[in-house]
């Protein structure tokens, strides 16, 4: 014969805390005794951490009472006091939440090193059994049930978590801020290098130092590219500063050019464009930047490659040539204009060979190497030249000006669909379609 058992009660019953079975009076008593016996049993935990954990730093406060000390006497109360809480020890959130609080009036209470959650865990724990051990003493003297204890201690389990989760939030929270801090010091910083009319060498120097930044003897600046997807400085070097609040952010790359440098920043910027500048004397930063800014522009404007950051350096030739845009169209309108008369095809074959022509000086089988060509078709187009240009090809200053804008317009991008090009002679746009 079998017998139904309500799953309700039985529910109930399991979920129903030992410390309900306690008398509201030894409930009272455990608690006078373990209270009176903090302040003696912090000391305890705390000399015992320490000889357990010597990393742990010690520091102490205002009134030169140790950090780890407060920290265990605020961590043991809550506890203590838990077993009052109806239906038994939950002291996880509201018990942690008051300990962080507690905490937080320290002037400087983090003691533990670094960032590192098992070791803070670690800590917490072993303060713990040390501790439960004088807590176990006091409720065998008060009559307190082995379950009630048993209870307690898992309450203490999930408290110490909670501690661990307060604890990491507020050293989150504080590493932020102090990485803020740095950004802005950073930022004016950049700014004293940068400077139109440089601070004052010394006054510059102190303020680097105070950020621990020392000054270099040369440098080279980079401007990135933002979008979208970078929302976070990037993650870049100790000695490297970043002005993260500039619209295009810059950054101060100390040293002297080394081979590979430039590769070595775009591995550490992975996903972000922009250019390097040249390496300079400190003093002339701002050269670096000017340079940096002009490839940035040429980078938007189609001119130099838009992938990765790009090194000032390996572009010397399109930094020269393609900034001043509107007088190499005006050398462009006087020296080219005997193509005028030609078709817009013939005019670029033209311009081809004699710009080949005009870096080799070589014969007609090396023009022809040069572009691809039969060398009977060098010969045939030379005559052309010489017809359009006459004498003009022997003079050394003309040649200088038709070989530097004919290069100019070598580098120029060449037009996509869609986009407008440029006229050979006189470099105005020129609609497609």
């Amino acid at each position: 014969m079998s017998v139904r058992t309500d799953p309700a009660p039985a529910a109930a019953l399991r979920s129903a805390s030992v410390w309900s079975t306690v008398s509201a009076a030894d409930t009272e008593r455990f608690i006078s005794l373990a209270s009176t016996e903090i302040p003696t049993l912090s000391l305890e935990v705390m000399q015992q951490i320490h000889a357990q954990f010597p990393q742990v730093v010690e520091i102490f406060d205002d009134h030169g009472v140790s950090g780890v000390l407060t920290r265990i006497r605020l961590a043991l109360g809550p506890f203590v006091e838990s077993v009052r809480a109806a239906g038994g020890p939950k002291i996880a959130g509201d018990g942690a939440v008051r300990f962080r609080e507690a905490a937080a009036s320290l002037d400087r209470c983090e003691t533990l090193p670094g960032p590192a959650l098992d070791f803070m865990r670690a800590v917490y724990r072993f303060g713990a059994r040390v501790s439960w051990r004088r807590l176990t003493e006091i409720a065998d003297g008060v009559g307190i049930p082995p379950a009630a204890m048993y209870e307690l201690a898992e309450a203490g389990f999930d408290y110490i978590e909670a501690l661990v989760g307060e604890a990491t939030r507020d050293q989150l929270s504080n590493e932020s801020l102090a990485a803020g801090e740095r950004l802005r010091r950073q930022c004016r910083l950049v700014g004293l290098l940068l400077a139109d009319q440089p601070a004052d060498l010394e006054a510059t120097a102190q303020y680097a130092a105070n950020i621990g930044w020392r000054l270099p003897e040369t440098v080279a600046v980079a401007v990135l590219n933002r979008n979208e997807n970078m929302l976070l400085p990037p993650a870049l070097g100790t000695g490297i500063l970043l002005d993260w609040e500039s619209e295009q952010p810059r950054l101060v790359v100390p040293g002297s050019a080394q081979a590979g440098r430039a590769d070595a920043l775009r591995q550490a910027l992975p996903g972000w464009s922009g250019a390097l500048g040249p390496t300079v004397p400190l003093a002339q930063a701002a050269r670096s930047l000017h340079w940096a800014q002009t490839a940035v522009g040429l980078i938007a404007a189609g001119a130099l490659p838009s992938r990765g950051v790009l090194d000032c350096a390996e572009h010397t030739t399109a930094l020269l040539l393609l900034p001043p845009a509107e007088l190499i169209d005006d050398l462009a309108a006087g020296c080219l204009a005997p193509l005028a008369a030609c078709r817009p095809g013939q005019a670029d074959r033209l311009a081809d060979t004699l710009l080949a022509w005009l870096q080799t000086r070589g014969g007609a089988a090396e023009v022809a190497a040069r572009i691809g060509v039969h060398p009977q078709t060098v010969r045939y187009r030379m005559r052309q030249l010489r017809e359009l240009w006459g004498d003009a090809l022997d003079d050394h200053d003309q040649r200088f000006a038709l070989e530097l804008v004919l290069r100019a317009r070598k580098l120029q991008s060449p037009p996509s669909p869609g986009r407008p090009s440029h006229d050979l002679v006189t470099g105005r746009q020129v609609g497609v379609g």
